[in-house]
């Protein structure tokens, strides 16, 4: 009897609860890498600009944090804040999802405009925000970005585009296909012009987002390990009937393939942006 009390004992004391790893790793205090699974701080990992500690993997940011980055402080002036969408098409449910994602990601679109500048360089800007709905493409998103690309012609300033993008919103159709169109017409005029436009594509930048402004930049640059391609890897390979590598459609293996011009780490940017401008803006403007 004596025995089977101590072997009962052992095993309620050696049970492990089922949200122990709950416990482990505190809501907001800590976080696990999703590509090495380590745990660290997040205010050590936000320091590190969501760069992994461990493995350099690069976290989603979101626009705000990579304008608090990238920009001198206190130099970044929004434009068109206040833009939103309506529903042209009478999707259904499609404005109430807009507001629940505005509530979420505590800004009014997909995308956020703007100038300021990098190091003392006057750039205009657009930085696409994936917490937004995926970062799908729909009209405002195509008229915000079109209206930065022509502020930056009025004032003989150079373009960068950050862009992260699930493709166009399906709940605007056509109307959102339409964007394509005008934001690549918004940039040839500007290159036309003389303007220097710097594309950099993060995690994901797929659909019409990657078949329109996001492949346009005189200079195209991704982050390491970003997914970048038009159709679905299956869908590819479906219709082909071909097994395709393994790191297709990945950052590397557009330059390697000759699609990019460089992939930079994150932690890198800032002064590879400089250099950048340095070069090809004399004076902080192009001639």
């Amino acid at each position: 009897m004596l025995k089977e009390l101590f072997i009962k004992s052992k095993k309620k004391y050696a049970t492990i609860p089922v949200d122990r790893e709950q416990q482990d790793v505190p809501a907001g205090i800590m976080i696990k890498c999703p590509n090495c699974k380590k745990i660290m701080y997040t205010k050590e990992l936000v320091k590190n600009q969501k760069v992994c500690l461990y493995c350099e993997y690069h976290h989603p940011m979101s626009s705000f944090e990579r304008i608090a980055s990238l920009f001198d402080e206190g130099s970044f002036t929004e434009y068109d804040q206040e833009m939103i969408s309506v529903n042209p098409l009478e999707f259904p449910d499609y404005l109430e999802k807009v507001e629940k994602d505005r509530k979420k990601a505590n800004i009014n679109e997909a995308v956020v405009t703007g100038v300021g500048t990098i190091n003392g360089h006057t750039i205009s800007a657009a930085i696409m925000d994936s917490n937004f709905r995926m970062g799908s493409m729909g009209s405002v998103v195509g008229e915000k970005i079109t209206r930065a690309i022509e502020r930056a012609a009025e004032r003989n300033i150079p373009f960068i585009i950050f862009t992260a993008s699930g493709g166009a919103r399906m709940q605007e159709g056509v109307l959102s296909l339409m964007q394509m169109a005008k934001t690549s017409a918004a940039l040839k005029m500007f290159s036309d012009k003389g303007g220097l436009i710097i594309s950099i594509m993060t995690h994901p930048t797929t659909g019409g987002v990657s078949a329109s402004f996001a492949s346009l930049g005189d200079i195209n640059l991704a982050e390491p390990g970003a997914l970048i391609g038009f159709a679905g890897r299956r869908i590819i390979e479906q219709t082909i009937r071909e097994e395709l590598p393994e790191d297709f459609q990945t950052a590397e293996f557009l330059l390697k393939h000759g699609q990019l011009d460089a992939v930079v780490s994150r932690l890198e940017l800032k002064e590879t942006l400089t250099t950048i401008l340095k070069i090809h803006t004399p004076g902080g403007e192009w001639q």
